[in-house]
Formats: C-alpha cells, sequence, structure tokens
C-alpha cells in the first residue's frame, strides 16, 4: 500500500485479504442450529481492495455491485449501514469494490471485504468503536467476519468468534480454483456432515494437524472440488480444502517448489501461489 496505516485516508485504496483454513473441525451443534468449530485462519497475500468517497447525505451507495447480488444483501453496504446504525453516524459513503477473490471458493472474501468497511469507515467517519465492538457487529453478519477485523492468525473456537493468536511460520500456499461455486449453507446443512470429530487442545496444535470435516461432503457433491485435491495431493499429500470450498491448497517452506507444482497444473485450471501474512494488513489500524 502506497499509504502507512497512520495516513490511510479517503484517497487510499483498502486491502481485504483471502484467508486459509489450516485446519476445519466441526465439534457440535448449538440448539439453534449453528455449528460449533474449531479451525486456524491463516490470512494470505492475495486480496480485494475497497475505496471510499464521503458522502453528506448519508447515503450508503455501492458503485460497484456485485451481479446477481442486491444492494441490500451485500455484506459491504450491510456493514456500512450496521456501522451507522450502531454509532448513530449521520455520514454516509459511496464504495468501489475491486474484486479479486471468487465468490464461493472458501477464501473468506465476502466477509473479508465487510470487515474492510468497518475497519475503514470507523477510521474514517471517526466513529471510534475498538476492536472488540467492531467483532461484535461482524458476527451480526456473518461467522467469518469477526476474524478478519480481529486481525491475526488465530485458533479459532464457538461459531469461530473466539481467537488464541498464533505465530505462525512461514509458508507459500499454492492455491487451486476449481470450476465449481460450493454454496456454504448446503455443505452445513448436509446429513452426511461429520458434527461430532472429538475437540483439539489448542495449546497442543501444529501446522499439519487436522482435516477439514466440510471436504468429503464438498468432494461428493462437487467433483472439480474432488479432482483439485486428488490432483494437488499427488505433489502434497497434506493438500486441504479450505472453508466451504472450492478452493484447495497446499503449503510449501520453498516458494520455488510451490511455483513448479503450479506450473504443472493441468490446462484451463485456476489458481495462483501465495505467501502467508503474519497479520492482517489493517491489524494494527485505529
Amino acid at each position: 500500500m502506497a499509504n502507512t496505516l497512520n495516513t490511510m485516508d479517503w484517497t487510499s485504496e483498502w486491502p481485504a485479504p483471502a484467508k486459509l483454513n489450516l485446519f476445519l473441525h466441526v465439534v457440535g451443534r448449538r440448539p439453534d442450529g449453528y455449528h460449533l468449530l474449531q479451525t486456524v485462519f491463516r490470512f494470505i497475500e492475495c486480496a480485494d481492495y475497497l475505496r471510499f468517497a464521503p458522502r453528506a447525505d448519508g447515503e450508503i451507495v455501492l458503485a460497484t455491485p456485485t451481479p446477481g447480488v442486491a444492494e441490500e444483501a451485500d455484506l459491504t453496504v450491510r456493514a456500512a449501514r450496521m456501522l451507522q446504525a450502531h454509532t448513530g453516524c449521520r455520514q454516509g459513503a459511496s464504495i468501489t469494490l475491486r474484486k479479486h477473490l471468487p465468490m464461493g471458493g472458501g477464501l473468506g472474501g465476502g466477509s473479508s471485504d465487510a470487515a474492510t468497511v468497518l475497519l475503514a469507515l470507523n477510521h474514517l467517519w471517526q466513529t471510534g468503536l475498538p476492536r472488540s465492538e467492531l467483532e461484535r457487529i461482524g458476527l451480526a453478519l456473518g461467522a467469518d467476519v469477526p476474524v478478519f477485523v480481529h486481525g491475526r492468525n488465530c485458533f479459532a473456537e464457538g461459531v469461530g468468534e473466539r481467537f488464541i493468536d498464533l505465530e505462525l511460520p512461514a509458508a507459500t500456499y499454492l492455491i487451486l480454483q476449481p470450476a465449481a461455486h460450493v454454496p456454504t449453507a448446503a455443505i452445513f446443512g448436509a446429513a452426511t456432515l461429520r458434527r461430532d470429530t472429538p475437540p483439539l487442545d489448542p495449546t497442543q496444535w501444529r501446522p499439519g494437524i487436522g482435516h477439514n470435516d466440510l471436504e468429503p461432503v464438498a468432494c461428493a457433491a462437487f467433483p472439480p472440488v474432488a479432482a483439485a485435491l486428488d490432483w494437488l495431493r499427488g505433489f502434497a499429500p497434506e493438500a486441504m480444502m479450505t472453508g466451504s470450498g472450492a478452493c484447495v491448497f497446499a503449503a510449501f517452506a520453498d516458494p520455488a517448489a510451490a511455483q513448479a507444482v503450479f506450473a504443472q497444473r493441468p490446462s484451463g485450471w485456476c489458481g495462483w501461489v501465495a505467501r502467508g501474512l503474519a497479520q492482517h494488513p489493517l491489524a494494527e489500524i485505529g
């Protein structure tokens, strides 16, 4: 970013990075239907980017609407309006989203966009909410939003809102994007989803421990996910799906090794190689 965090303003472009789930266990289910999870969130350098322009009329306007998504249902618009409602702020904003992260990919793109809206407008509108309060607003938008507000790689529990920060080793990730849009609700609602994986002790977790309970459901329903995972495991046996899919990934200590494997992917397959981040780019924004 051209701007340092201390000088981020209405002229800045604000990053909304992707995440990977380094494992994802479903350990139970609450009476209200929400699943109890354990996971490790890792931010990676791939990102969407947002710009904001002030509006004196108090309106929230998305200048770059997502095809097929009504404005009132868009997470970026909802995040801005919830911040307004929570703080009584009378200012408005126009939002421009430069989208790179795929929808239905398990990379948290929509949640990350919403979190960046909360962080950016809290700063730009000078509404002054602490990060913990922004996390609570984020949870009402979606289970993945709080971790992007939290801003640290972490072991997460509950519905994804309780965090234990982690220092993760440097790694480069090869990520494949299968030709499938995987709806999160359908995966979590599947009768075949395992919901009783024994909980891990967070202090005992290390990279390479755990699996993704959603992966068998997604692979059965979406053959391109299964095919990408099978191919990638030929080079990296610990390859895994992230979130509810569709993207799959593998970690490499050597960036050149990741690039070499990526170069061998079948013709027409999409993906990229990305570094893991030590923290969210906006982790220190006030």
